[in-house]
C-alpha cells in the first residue's frame, strides 16, 4: 500500500519523507550563526574546488567530466548566499568580517567561471541566485534597494559578456561543447518537435497513452520524464520506467529541449503542473513571512535567530533561482539528481515554518 507504483508516487513519497525529516532535525539541532557561517564557507569552498576540477576535466584530454553543476549548483547558491548573509549579520552586530567578504567575492567569480564553462544554464542560475540573495538581504537588513536602468543594464551586460566569452573560448580552444551557439542550434532543431509532442498529447492527469517512448507500455503519466536519480531507483530495485544509456536521447527531447513547465505537464498532467506551481508559491510566501519575523526579533535585540535568518536567506535564494531556471528555462535544472536537490532546498525553507513542541508527560500508576 505504501510502496510507490510509479515515478511520480515515488517522488511524492521521498519529498514527504525529506520534508518531515529535515523539519524534525531542524527542531532538534541548534543553528547558531557561527556554525552557519562556518559550514557556509567550508561547503562553498569545497563546491568551488569540485566545479573547478570538473571544468578542467572538460578541457583536458583523456579525462571525463561529471557535470556536477546540475545536482550541486543550487547548493552552491544556497551556501554562498548564506555565507554572505552571515557576514552581513556579523556586521550588523558590530563585528568586522572583512576577510569573509573578500573570500566570498573570490569564490563568486571562481564558481561563476567554472560552472559557466560546464553549463550555460548554471551561469543563469548563479546570477539569479546572486540577485535574489541581494534583494533578500536588502529587505532583511533594511537597506535601500533601487533597481535602476543602470543596474538592470549592468546585469544584462554581465550575462551577455559571459556568454560571449564562452563562445570565444570555444573557438580558440576548439571545444564546441563550450559554445552557447551550439545549444541554440540544438534548440532550433529540436524544440518545435518536442513542443508538438507535449502540446498535442498532454492531458489533465498526464499524457495520452502510447504517446511516450514506451508506446504500448506507456502508462499515460509518470513515465520517467521527471524522475529522481536513476541510481537511487536502481539501488532500491524499483520497477519503474527509466531512461538510461542510449535511451537518454529519447528523454532529451523533453528534458533538455524544453522548460520544466512542459516536462512536468507532460509527465504529471496539468494537475501536476498546477500543484507544483502552487507549492512554489507556498514555499516562497512562507519563507518570506518567517524571514520578516526573524528580522523583527533581531531589531528587538534578540540574537536567537541570527543563524536561522542567514540560512533562510540562502535557502530562499537557491529555491527561487532553481525554480525559475527549472520551470522556465531548462528542465534538467530540477530533474533527476537536481530534483533531489530541489526537494532538500524546499524542505530547508519549510523547516523554518514548523515548530515541534516537545512535551514530557509523566504517567503515575
Amino acid at each position: 500500500m505504501f510502496i510507490a507504483q510509479n515515478n511520480l508516487q515515488f517522488i511524492l513519497e521521498v519529498a514527504v519523507i525529506i520534508h518531515v525529516g529535515i523539519i524534525l532535525l531542524f527542531n532538534v539541532v541548534a543553528v547558531p550563526l557561527s556554525l552557519v557561517m562556518f559550514l557556509g564557507t567550508v561547503i562553498t569552498v569545497i563546491l568551488a574546488l569540485i566545479f573547478s576540477f570538473d571544468a578542467a576535466f572538460l578541457l583536458l584530454p583523456f579525462l571525463s567530466h561529471h557535470e556536477f553543476t546540475h545536482p550541486f549548483g543550487p547548493f552552491a547558491v544556497l551556501f554562498w548566499v548564506t555565507m554572505v548573509a552571515s557576514s552581513n549579520l556579523l556586521t550588523e552586530a558590530g563585528i568586522r568580517s572583512t576577510s569573509v567578504k573578500k573570500l566570498s567575492l573570490l569564490l563568486f567569480f571562481i564558481i561563476a567561471i567554472a560552472g559557466g564553462l560546464m553549463h550555460r544554464s548554471f551561469l543563469v542560475l548563479w546570477l539569479l541566485g546572486w540577485a535574489f540573495g541581494y534583494l533578500l538581504m536588502s529587505k532583511s537588513f533594511r537597506r535601500s534597494t533601487r533597481i535602476t536602468k543602470k543596474s538592470v543594464l549592468s546585469f544584462v551586460l554581465a550575462g551577455a559578456g559571459a556568454f560571449a566569452l564562452m563562445e570565444f573560448l570555444s573557438k580558440v580552444l576548439h571545444k564546441s561543447v563550450l559554445s552557447p551557439m551550439l545549444r541554440i542550434t540544438r534548440l532550433e532543431e529540436n524544440t518545435i518537435p518536442s513542443l508538438s509532442l507535449v502540446l498535442k498529447n498532454t492531458t489533465f492527469w498526464g499524457h495520452v497513452q502510447g504517446s511516450c517512448y514506451w508506446k504500448s507500455a506507456c502508462l499515460g503519466g509518470a513515465d520517467g520524464y521527471i524522475t529522481l536519480p536513476v541510481t537511487m531507483i536502481q539501488n532500491l530495485g524499483l520497477p519503474y520506467h527509466i531512461f538510461y544509456g542510449v535511451l537518454v536521447v529519447k528523454k532529451d527531447y523533453i528534458d533538455y529541449m524544453l522548460p520544466g513547465i512542459f516536462a512536468v505537464a507532460f509527465d504529471a498532467g496539468f494537475f501536476g503542473l498546477l500543484f507544483l506551481l502552487a507549492w512554489v508559491m507556498i514555499v516562497t510566501f512562507s519563507g518570506l513571512r518567517v524571514l520578516k519575523k526573524y528580522q523583527e526579533q533581531r531589531l528587538n535585540g534578540s540574537r536567537m535567530y541570527l543563524g536561522r535568518e542567514a540560512l533562510l536567506i540562502g535557502s530562499l535564494a537557491a529555491f527561487l533561482s532553481q525554480s525559475l531556471v527549472g520551470l522556465f528555462i531548462f528542465n534538467r535544472s530540477f530533474n533527476s539528481s537536481a530534483l533531489l536537490t530541489y526537494i532538500i532546498i524546499s524542505a530547508l525553507v519549510m523547516a523554518h515554518t514548523v515548530t515541534v513542541k516537545r512535551t514530557i508527560q509523566w504517567c503515575l500508576r
